[in-house]
């Protein structure tokens, strides 16, 4: 319970302080001596575009165990799920520089109710979430294609149990990760009303906090719409006029991020495995020289050091279901692993692989991927929420910690 309470606060401190810190940037009259470039320097509540909206999405839920397959207590599968969704969000003025160079990007926060059709072994799960999209590509002065993603908390679960649960072999803990992405149309029917529809796929995990965790996928559909609070008149129509983007200097930036997390873990006794009485501490940290190529996308290498104090960990015969742990540098490891970073507004989306290169063997060995989500707070800081897979299957850790950026060059459109 105590870890469910952790995450919790993590992601109600990532979303506070994101509203906050950009709120406190939009009191601040911008110095910018960009020819032609007069950024907007009114308050929040004036310098975006307000929406709310509602969405529905059913989805296919995805046969990942025999539990889902139709081992459970209704002995029937369960194949389809439905949510409900409530979204605010806030979006760049058309024409803008931050709304020409990202896509007419927005960002908010969202609340979604879930029903998978077993409230008795699976809950019916609320999630909370940020989230954000852009447009892909404009197809008319009124309809685009645009990508969405989510990132939140689900809370609300019935998880496994071995007396009052057993069934459940995909769901261990109340709280779980929720991870959502997909496409989709947005057609402004009028200065207020948007109409979306599109494909979605969502993934529910505790990210190898708590045993099992095989996790819920689903695919979909989703339909919504959305009430513009203050759009002007001229974002449906092509500007006569637009704005100019300055071009981009590239440069080096410096990423230092440090990380913790806790992990359970399948320990091998005998010919199977089971799952560690113990939840196991993890630290490490990430140093990341970043070549920023344009707006929207940096790249670079990255120094992975981390203590794992699962790994490695062993069993004796004879000596029942105890766990133990082996010398200290058999569970630590020094990476290098290849990074690439999608730039947006508040945002910034990153996957990495790489491989361990001193190490004490056993679970340190292997190719390891992470994605990542950085969350801005200041310009030379930010929340840095990922996780750790091995061999592009086995999940090994979260990775939430906090980041700072040195010799930060990149313009801060979004912030004026």
């Amino acid at each position: 319970m105590k870890s469910n309470i952790k995450i919790w606060k993590l992601i109600v401190l990532v979303g506070t302080m994101f509203f906050l810190s950009d709120v406190a940037h939009a009191k601040n009259r911008a110095q910018d001596s960009i020819p032609g470039y007069k950024p907007d320097t009114g308050y929040f509540a004036k310098r975006f575009i307000h929406r709310l909206g509602v969405e529905y999405r059913p989805g296919y839920i995805f046969q990942t165990s025999s539990f889902l397959a139709g081992d459970n207590s209704q002995w029937k599968p369960y194949e389809w799920g439905y949510s409900a969704h409530l979204k605010y969000s806030f979006q760049f003025k058309p024409n803008t520089c931050a709304d020409r160079i990202y896509g007419s990007a927005y960002q908010g926060i969202g609340l979604g109710y879930y029903d998978f059709g077993n409230k008795e072994e699976l809950g019916n799960p609320i999630a909370i979430y940020l989230y954000q999209g852009a447009r892909i590509a404009r197809i008319t002065s009124r309809l685009s294609l645009n990508y969405e993603w989510n990132f939140g908390l689900s809370l609300g679960w019935k998880p496994y149990d071995e007396y009052t649960n057993p069934h459940n072999s995909v769901i261990g803990s109340k709280a779980n990760a929720y991870i959502n992405a997909g496409i989709q149309f947005n057609w402004m029917v009028s200065r207020e009303i948007d109409l979306v529809t599109g494909v979605t796929g969502t993934h529910f995990s505790n990210g190898n906090t708590k045993f099992p965790n095989a996790g819920l996928n689903t695919m979909g559909l989703k339909v919504g719409v959305i009430y513009n609070f203050n759009r002007p008149k001229d974002a449906l129509t092509k500007p006569l006029y637009q704005a100019p983007i300055p071009k981009f200097s590239r440069y080096l930036s410096y990423d230092l991020t440090l990380f913790g997390s806790w992990r359970r873990k399948g320990v091998w006794v005998g010919e199977g495995q089971i799952a560690s009485p113990d939840a196991y501490t993890v630290l490490g940290f990430n140093f990341a020289p970043m070549y920023n190529i344009g707006y929207k996308f940096r790249t670079g290498v990255s120094l992975d050091g981390v203590y794992d104090a699962s790994s490695n960990v062993y069993t004796i015969p004879g000596n029942g279901n105890e766990c133990y742990k082996p010398s200290l540098e058999k569970q630590l490891a020094l990476g290098i692993s290849g990074r690439a970073e999608y730039v947006m507004p508040y945002f910034t989306v990153g996957v990495g692989i790489g491989a361990n290169v001193l190490h004490g063997g056993g679970d340190h060995k292997g190719i390891y991927q992470v994605l990542t989500l950085k969350v801005e707070m200041t310009r030379s800081s930010y929340l840095h929420i990922g996780y750790n897979l091995k061999n592009f299957s086995d999940p090994n850790y979260l990775m939430m910690g906090i980041g700072f950026r040195f010799n930060n060059k990149y313009p801060t459109f979004h912030r004026r």
